[in-house]
């Protein structure tokens, strides 16, 4: 594409006139730049990309695109905001894959993981090529690439579209985080349904107050746009349980459909019951009744599934079809996922690393345990430190044997993290060991038949930080080898 062309997209107020090379891809990282390249200078936490430019220019750029005049050999535009026009380029670069795509996405604290990967099942049962982008990876039909962040940003995430149109998909899921939307890295995306899964305390080192977290999370409302097309209709799939969802409501023009447990909505669950096999209960549409049996536990697993549901039943997939998908799923990695080693208890790894998580796995742990029931859990570095007292209170409130220990503590100090996690629990019973490895083997050669173990936080994550050090680590792995050294 030509320079010019490109960058009408952006309507300068002073229309870009000089010359006009053939650009032949975008790159805000100067060390990917190649001949034909449009370098893109984004100031990030750590570096500004404006002291790469010429490096990039070095490396084959053939225009850059900054915020302020830069002394170099090839053309500079220069906007207000890089990062926003970044987007609008990436989606023009890309010829607007997201209008070729059925796009969902799925925003919320908890349950993202899974209900992309529920939906994604639904969606390939039925024979739709799928795409998946999330916290675990993304995946372009059957290929799985690692990720850094749970949505990319803009220039990542459009050409991953566009990789997903040319290997066949027609249908992406997306986790779409709060930081994404507050940074505008979705900005071009054309969403045909955004789902709400649930709201509660988290990020709020970034977000400051749950306000701001609310209104980050509800701009993915309103970027489903303000029109009505009947070929194409529009869906917000809120949790009516969560308070949030009056004012996800508002902030959206598309048709609103929701689902519950304890309120009314449009898909509702009823007669749920649980064992340590799985979930049983109804669902309600309108005047249809349906029964489902998942072999998944918990009433936060019963809400993935009812937004997982409603986001293919108003996609236009068959309601039986929907329930066959749902029933074959086993699980997902490091979601309330069992380590079997032939031990006589229960070791269960989940990703929970919120107050609001945390507690929903520990009680639907009490409702099948009979006896000891032991958390190894810790806090992340360089994240709200607020939850630390909140998620070690849970931990004595509903464990008998809470063990605190190491997350990925990252540049801070993992003996000052567990202290702000002590200072939440004076006076109850608990035992602090900073190093995981040894916290999860003391548990299990602690625990005897009839117990169970949660290991929280880390889910399905196989490392662990530690300063500028990332180090190979899973908890499954290491809970495995210890059963079986035990």
């Amino acid at each position: 594409m030509k320079l010019q062309d490109l960058l009408q997209h952006l309507h300068l107020l002073v229309p870009y006139q000089g010359t006009n090379p053939e650009i032949t891809s975008i790159e805000n990282d100067n060390r990917k730049v190649q001949k034909g390249s449009l370098f893109i200078c984004i100031k990030g936490y750590t570096v500004d990309g404006h002291d790469f430019a010429e490096e990039a220019v070095k490396n084959g750029a053939v225009a850059v695109l900054a915020e302020r005049a830069l002394p170099l050999s090839v053309p500079v535009i220069i906007v207000n905001d890089t990062t926003r026009a970044m987007a609008v380029l990436a989606d023009a670069f890309y010829q607007h894959p997201t209008k070729k795509l059925h796009l969902i996405g799925i925003t919320g604290t908890n349950g993202k993981t899974t209900t992309s990967h529920l939906i994604e099942k639904i969606f390939s049962d039925v024979n739709r090529t799928t795409g998946l982008i999330g916290t675990m990876y993304t995946k372009i039909g059957g290929q799985k690439i690692e990720t850094k962040n749970t949505t990319p940003e803009s220039l990542v995430l459009q050409k991953g579209f566009q990789q997903m149109l040319d290997a066949g998909v027609d249908t992406a899921i997306m986790e779409v985080s709060s930081h994404a939307l507050h940074m505008g890295r979705v900005h071009g995306c054309d969403y045909d349904i955004a789902v709400f899964t649930n709201l509660t305390q988290d990020h709020l080192d970034y977000h400051k107050t749950m306000d701001d977290y609310m209104h980050a999370k509800s701009l993915l409302f309103s970027q489903l746009g303000n029109t009505f097309d009947a070929n194409k209709p529009k869906f917000a799939i809120l949790n009516s349980d969560d308070s949030a969802s009056v004012m996800y409501r508002k902030s959206t023009a598309a048709h609103v459909i929701t689902y519950g447990i304890d309120n009314e909505a449009d898909f509702h669950a009823r007669n749920i019951h649980m064992t340590s096999a799985g979930t049983t209960f109804e669902i309600v549409i309108q005047e249809m009744s349906y029964s489902i049996n998942i072999q998944l536990i918990g009433k936060f697993s019963v809400y993935n599934v009812l937004a997982s549901i409603a986001t293919a039943f108003v996609s236009g997939i068959p309601m039986q079809n929907i329930i066959d998908s749902i029933e074959s799923v086993k699980g997902v990695d490091g979601r309330f996922e069992l380590v079997n080693a032939d031990q006589k208890f229960t070791v269960i790894v989940d990703y929970a690393h919120t107050p609001d998580s945390l507690e929903n796995v520990l009680k639907t742990i009490q409702s099948f345990a009979n006896k000891k029931v032991f958390v190894i859990v810790g806090c992340g570095g360089d994240r709200d430190k607020t939850k630390r007292p909140l998620m070690a209170e849970i931990a004595c409130r509903y464990a008998t044997n809470p063990i605190f220990t190491s997350d990925n503590p990252r540049s801070e100090d993992p003996l000052a993290i567990l202290r702000d996690m002590e200072d939440g629990v004076l006076g109850k019973s608990y035992i602090t060991i900073p190093d995981r490895k040894e916290a999860i083997v003391t548990a299990i050669n602690q625990a005897t038949a009839g117990d169970v173990i949660l290991i929280a936080g880390k889910g399905h994550e196989t490392y662990q930080i530690i300063g500028s050090n990332i180090f190979d680590f899973d908890d499954r792995q290491v809970a495995r080898e210890a059963i079986e050294g035990s």
